[in-house]
């Protein structure tokens, strides 16, 4: 099975695959010793094509493979899309369109959420995936005929998964409930977090606004060094040392030292001295400017009973829609669903979610619907 290596055949098979209406598209990558994805091999499929490109060859230029991407004559079909589109925004500064996400049309069209692609292959086509290449480190040259042919069943099975899914979505009108979510996944901001943000993704609840100050500023700057030396946040600095960093604030070294979650004599280093910098940071911001602690919601009484009834009537749509629970409506949105009723600023009250489930839910929420337990099943019942 050959393999593209130079930016000449590249180029010719780009050709031939943007005369197609969609191309099927995965890639192999590794990331474990990287803060950014190593690209290690690109697969793409039409109907007339189907090929390996080595983005490893030396002097071959991905170009003409990031002209096709944001081709807007051709439909770039992915599955579950996210960490694919993020390595060619970062290499090729490109979003590709227009897009089709068969893990979330799949979730459209009731196969449940975030179903695993060999699954996925399975219920539709009936085909089978050898996993047997799964862990493959895909840096290593050369790689074997079994390696690369499960690599291009990646694209090549994808081909009639798309055509089921685009069928099903048509022939139920769903067009619009698939076409908000790829908006998300062609959105910059999901793929560019900004360094300051870095400690949304923390598991740490501060309890004083001076901890979560420090916590940001450590996060940011940790955030920075690991993008500045392309390794993974960990190599840097342990999520369990931000928090205690967080928490015990040391303003010099003596304190620093004494920090369980830090090796001996990390105090010392030059990343040391860039802590307490940070920690000095946030300690020297007036009090009016300390961020304030996120609060848990303090629900009025009978808001639990009210998300309960809420999520038997979005288990009831889900099974009448064929249509992912997580698509309608989060826990959080039932909650505010519950507590501010037709007030709530939540997608399940918008467009086609309002349609199949919000209006149903005000009128449960209202009084004006029950739900009944008959013919061994649960149902929703009008009241005068």
């Amino acid at each position: 099975m050959d393999t593209i290596t130079t930016t000449d055949a590249l180029a010719e098979a780009c050709a031939v695959l943007a005369q197609a209406p969609f191309v099927t598209v995965d890639t192999e990558f590794i990331r474990e010793t990287t803060f950014w994805p190593e690209l290690c091999l690109v697969q793409m499929a039409s109907d007339d094509l189907a090929v390996l490109v080595d983005p490893l060859a030396p002097g071959l230029d991905l170009a003409p493979f990031f002209a096709l991407m944001a081709d807007e004559n051709v439909v770039k079909v992915f599955h579950a899309a996210r960490q694919d589109i993020e390595i060619i925004y970062k290499l090729g500064g490109i979003i590709p369109q227009p897009l089709f996400d068969t893990q979330v049309a799949a979730m459209v069209c009731g196969f449940g959420e975030s179903v695993a692609y060999d699954q996925l292959v399975a219920k539709t086509t009936n085909g089978q995936i050898d996993k047997t290449s799964r862990f493959t480190d895909w840096r290593r040259r050369p790689l074997s005929a079994e390696q690369l042919s499960y690599a291009l069943a990646d694209v090549t099975y994808l081909r009639d998964v798309y055509r089921l899914l685009r069928s099903r979505i048509e022939s139920e009108g769903r067009e619009r409930w698939l076409d908000e979510e790829m908006a998300v996944l062609a959105s910059p901001e999901v793929y560019d977090v900004h360094p300051d943000d870095a400690w949304k993704r923390l598991k740490m609840r501060a309890r004083k606004p001076i901890e979560l100050a420090v916590l940001k500023e450590i996060a940011a700057w940790r955030e920075r060094e690991a993008r500045s030396r392309d390794v993974p946040r960990g190599r840097i600095l342990k999520d369990d040392a931000l928090y205690e960093i967080a928490q015990q604030q040391p303003r010099d070294e003596a304190a620093m030292g004494r920090l369980r979650a830090l090796p001996k004599g990390f105090e010392r280093s030059a990343t040391g001295a860039a802590l307490l910098a940070a920690v000095a940071k946030a300690h020297a911001l007036p009090k009016s400017e300390l961020p304030p602690i996120p609060r848990q919601p303090n629900y009025p009484e009978g808001t639990a009973a009210a998300v309960e009834f809420l999520k038997v009537l979005l288990k009831i749509v889900v099974d009448e829609e064929g249509v992912a629970a997580k698509l309608i409506a989060s826990t959080d949105d039932l909650e505010k669903l519950a507590v501010e009723g037709d007030n709530a600023r939540v997608p399940a009250l918008e467009g086609w979610r309002r349609r199949i489930f919000g209006e149903r839910a005000l009128d449960l929420l209202d009084g004006r619907a029950a739900l009944c337990f008959r013919d061994r099943k649960v149902a929703v019942v009008g009241l005068p």
